[in-house]
């Protein structure tokens, strides 16, 4: 494992002469070998099952790669606890899990003291719980508070559930235009928000366009006009530093098969300012989030803190992989992982400028780091064609309109060698199109 010491690496760049060439293969081979080298978190990308490989992956803010040993962590949990204690298990481990796992979270990647984050369901389900909750809140305490503010070009299920639960709690939505490269800024919230907003749904990250929100002065100007924020942090956890205490956050939701590798489906997380614990009361009232679980009382009565925010049952298999991940940010540092990440959207960059531009391919993403997350948007009429292309050879972006080629890049198992070699194969690709 690498020590945090290690992690203080600053990243820099050749200079801008090394990287012009005619044949604009050969520097940046010896650049992608450079940064490789000086890379201090290099030795944690052989901690991942097919990182070994000639396979490309593009997709890791999709669905991360599993670490080598969750296998084992897996098979022994069937075999020791699930097969040894059988259920014995919820009284000796299993009913903390969704806590212990959410502090963990809280503590590694969001930013947020103990008590206010757990795992439970999925990220729709989550959503859905804290979005129509913090609805009833502001609407009972003000009745003119019925409109929630959502962006046109976040991602579908937000925009979908802000719809369903208008339609089912007659309130009104408010949608915020945006460029589909860029996100929300300060100035469209603020033409937003008034004395009718309830709610405001935001993405840290922008699914599309990668567009890495002011999350501080977007909450702060949400609490000026009197409303609560609810943060979608799916593209940001784990890949970029998060602060949810400091910067005042209500309520936030994120998944863990991205940045935190938890495998397919595997269960969301949920963060619920301590202040929100009492008033906020979420909607699906199951036997999990009752004052006595196994009171089987004849009517539901909320436990205290975050346990009011469950369900059901936890899916205690579904939890178990992200832990390793979270090792390795721990290990890691978020500071460390989020310096790498910069410096392999801006190595990306520099190889799109040099072989993509020329084919006509632009750029849909920020091109300031600041504002950017850890993928960036590629654009070109061909994309779609071209990603198909692409999986076939083992080279594995995804697709997103408008001719979107969205490359996702890990920090802690993608090499800037992997990056240097499928965008190669992206250039290809589009020559082929033509």
């Amino acid at each position: 494992m690498i020590s945090r010491a290690g992690c203080r690496t600053r990243w820099s760049s050749p200079p801008r002469s090394s990287r012009v060439s005619t044949d604009p293969s050969i520097p940046f081979r010896a650049e992608a070998h450079a940064l490789d080298a000086a890379d201090p978190l290099a030795a944690l990308r052989d901690a991942f099952v097919g990182a070994e490989t000639s396979l490309v992956y593009f997709d890791g803010n999709s669905l991360g790669r599993p670490p080598r040993v969750t296998a084992e962590r897996l098979g022994d949990f069937v075999t020791a606890e699930w097969g040894g204690r059988l259920i014995r298990g919820w009284d000796e481990a299993w009913m903390e899990l969704p806590f212990r796992i959410g502090d963990r979270i809280g503590r590694s990647v969001l930013g947020a003291a103990a008590g206010q984050t757990i795992i439970a369901d999925s990220t729709t389900v989550l959503l859905y719980k804290l979005l129509r909750a913090a609805l009833a809140e502001r609407s009972a305490a003000d009745p003119e508070r019925v409109e929630i503010v959502v962006a046109r070009d976040d991602f579908p299920t937000d925009r979908y559930l802000v719809e369903g639960i208008a339609a089912e709690r007659g309130a009104r939505v408010v949608w915020i235009e945006v460029d589909t490269a860029r996100g929300v800024d300060a100035d469209r919230l603020r033409a937003a928000v008034g004395p009718h907003t309830a709610v405001v749904l935001l993405s840290h990250v922008s699914y599309r366009s990668g567009y890495l929100a002011d999350a501080a002065t977007l909450t702060r100007i949400t609490h000026d006009a009197g409303a609560l924020v609810l943060w979608d942090l799916c593209h940001s956890a784990g890949s970029v530093p998060v602060d949810l205490d400091a910067w005042g956050v209500d309520l936030a939701v994120g998944c863990t098969y991205k940045y935190l590798n938890g495998g397919p489906g595997s269960p969301a997380f949920a963060y619920v300012a301590e202040r929100h614990h009492a008033t906020l009361t979420q909607p699906i009232q199951g036997w999990m989030g009752a004052a006595d679980v196994f009171a089987m009382g004849p009517e539901y009565r909320p436990a205290a803190g975050m346990r009011r925010f469950l369900s059901g049952t936890p899916p205690v298999l579904a939890m178990l992989a992200m832990q390793d991940t979270l090792d390795l940010i721990e290990d890691a540092g978020i500071t460390a992982i989020r310096e790498k990440s910069v410096a392999l959207t801006e190595f990306a960059l520099r190889v799109s400028d040099g072989i993509l531009s020329p084919l006509g391919v632009t750029l849909a993403s920020p091109r300031d780091s600041g504002e950017r997350g850890g993928h960036v948007t590629l654009s070109h009429p061909a994309m779609r064609s071209v990603t198909a292309r692409l999986w076939a050879s083992d080279v594995i972006p995804d697709y997103r309109d408008p001719d979107g080629l969205r490359i996702g890049l890990a920090p802690l198992s993608t090499s800037f060698a992997e990056v240097l070699t499928g965008l190669g194969a992206v250039a290809d690709a589009v020559r082929a199109e033509h």
